[in-house]
């Protein structure tokens, strides 16, 4: 019987475990090197656009500023708008100088100006004409301007502090600036001959929202917050944006900008959310193509392996055939790789087995058939010559009927023996063989014998080789009887994968050194029967079937036969015994 294949992986799939391992570890390297690489490079980009609008907006504002600077430059500097602010004299001088020094001084710059702004001239020179209005507190709709009295700031807070401080020329969030968004240009108005005297203040007042020039450049809807601080006191000036300071720029980049020649800084409180927006969408990009990618080598792997695997295949089958005794099959591949020189190196291979089977195996069978057949041939004359001894000495004492009954039952024990040319019986008929000896030799000792036959039913159909149990019964005959009585015992039982028959006397029984010598070959005490059998059996079924005889001297005889059960006529017995 051949052993049961055990189920096993092929080698080539075995070989895409780790190269599927290593295709995956690489997309996951390269997908996480570019997720991090596209997720930095978006970061720097937003960063870089919310640097570039803070940019643009500290240019712009540095730019009016600069500007609405001009302005009280020209102001400061014009000596007939000074002496303007100074004049005293009739109602008509003072309309006239508004008209022709004052009035077109201010509006001038208003119209060059390109946002809303509010220009407000303080003085204390009662004589002037004031123009005043009644929107201070609101909103710059029209750029518009104020010529107001003196004594509207000597009370705020601002005026007392500037005027404390000697501070001049300064930016500064006063009044209503607050509320309403502005920054005012403040600047005190001088008199050019001491330089001393305070002849009235400039305040320009304009929007925040007009200053930082649009928040287009500052997604404010994404969560970006920016506002105007001034830098000493940290006091914030401007704010747009929904983003929380207060948080210590938790999840936040926090980016400042310097207005040059001021106290003001631009700040920026960008959320992480808006810097790495599209990473979610990058990240599910990049596992996309990563995942196609593990797909498609895992699909020219697979096929790889797939194709491999068939000619590996092919190789294995063609081993499996050399291990069943098949060394007919050959394989052929295309090609020229590894592959082919395995085939072409297995055919020769197969070629040189089933000449070296024909010439050393095949002989072998033919030399142990041929064993087999003489020795076959010796039991037949053996058993024949005494047969005819006792014919001849029956005939002799004129004991005509045994004589007949004895040729009747060599001509039954001959057509058992023959079996139609088999070399394998049926146990039944191998009984029935030994039952017909047994009627032959009643007729010469009459009833001074008795034998018992315990035989299992399962095993009386099975396959035996012939002419196994009767040489033993006849050396009992010959060589075990002592008295005047013998009792025969023949006992047949399956054990596990074998048969075991068992010839039992109660004769004179055999020493041990006997029993050596019988089992070596024919002596005076017989047993030439006795290694014919044993022999046969072992060339037909292997060395671990055989005869094994057990004897106490003066206590009788047993002979063990092991034979392999279930096999067929035709079938070689070279497996040892099934474990009992």
């Amino acid at each position: 019987m051949m052993p049961k294949l055990k189920k096993y992986m092929p080698f080539t799939y075995k070989m895409m475990i780790p190269y599927l391992l290593l295709v995956l570890l690489t997309d996951v390297f390269i997908g996480y090197i570019s997720y991090s690489m596209l997720t930095d490079s978006r970061t720097e980009m937003a960063e870089s656009n919310i640097r570039t609008g803070m940019e643009q907006a500290r240019n712009n504002i540095r730019y009016q500023m600069d500007e609405i600077q001009r302005m009280s430059d020209n102001l400061f500097g014009s000596q007939p708008f000074q002496h303007a602010l100074e004049l005293k004299g009739t109602p008509f001088e003072i309309y006239l100088v508004m008209l022709d020094e004052i009035v077109p001084q201010i509006t001038a710059p208003l119209q060059l100006f390109g946002n809303k702004i509010r220009f407000m001239l303080y003085t204390p020179n009662s004589d002037l004409n004031i123009i005043s209005g009644d929107n201070l507190d609101e909103p710059i709709i029209d750029s518009d301007y104020y010529i107001l009295p003196f004594t509207d700031i000597e009370g705020s807070e601002w005026y007392k502090s500037l005027k404390d401080s000697k501070r001049d020329n300064l930016w500064l969030q006063i009044d209503t600036d607050q509320k309403l968004g502005n920054i005012s240009h403040v600047r005190r108005l001088v008199n050019f001959s001491d330089y001393k005297t305070v002849i009235g203040y400039v305040r320009i007042t304009v929007s925040l929202e007009d200053l930082f020039g649009g928040f287009d450049t500052f997604p404010i809807e994404e969560g970006i917050a920016v506002r105007l601080v001034e830098e000493n006191t940290g006091n914030i000036l401007f704010r747009r944006g929904m983003a929380n300071y207060e948080d210590g720029g938790k999840n936040f980049l926090s980016l400042h900008v310097k207005i040059p020649n001021s106290n003001y800084v631009i700040e920026s409180l960008v959320p992480d959310t808006y810097l790495t927006k599209d990473a979610g969408r990058l990240r599910r990009v990049i596992f996309a193509a990563c995942a196609l990618s593990f797909l498609v080598m895992t699909t020219i792997g697979y096929l790889v392996a797939r194709l491999s695997g068939r000619k590996m295949s092919r190789i294995v089958g063609l081993v499996r055939s050399f291990q069943e005794g098949n060394f007919q099959k050959r394989i052929r591949f295309s090609g020229n790789d590894e592959f082919v020189q395995i085939a072409d190196s297995f055919n020769v291979m197969a070629t040189n087995i089933q000449e070296l089977i024909n010439s050393v195996y095949v002989q072998g069978i033919q030399k142990k058939q041929a064993e087999l057949e003489a020795l076959q041939a010796q039991i037949n004359p053996h058993f024949l010559y005494n047969t005819l001894s006792t014919i001849s000495s029956l005939a002799n004492l004129g004991e005509i009927s045994k004589v007949t009954e004895m040729v009747q039952g060599l001509s039954r024990f001959y057509r058992l023996t023959l079996n139609q040319g088999n070399v394998y019986i049926e146990l039944q008929k191998e009984l029935e063989q030994v039952a017909t000896y047994l009627d032959i030799q009643r007729v010469k000792y009459a009833d001074s014998f008795k034998v018992y036959v315990d035989v299992e039913p399962e095993i009386m159909q099975m396959q035996v080789i012939k002419l196994v149990l009767q040489p033993f019964v006849e050396n009992v005959f010959k060589h075990a009887w002592f008295g005047e009585t013998i009792i025969i015992r023949l006992t047949g039982r399956r054990v596990g994968n074998n048969i075991e028959l068992k010839v039992i006397d109660n004769g004179i029984g055999m020493r041990p050194e006997t029993i050596r010598n019988m089992m070596k070959g024919p002596s005076q005490a017989g047993g030439y029967g006795v290694k014919n059998v044993n022999e046969r059996i072992k060339l037909r079924y292997g060395d671990a079937y055989g005869v094994t005889i057990a004897s106490i001297f003066g206590g009788g005889t047993t002979v063990q036969l092991l034979l392999p059960a279930g096999l067929q006529a035709g079938e070689e017995g070279e497996e040892g015994p099934a474990p009992m």
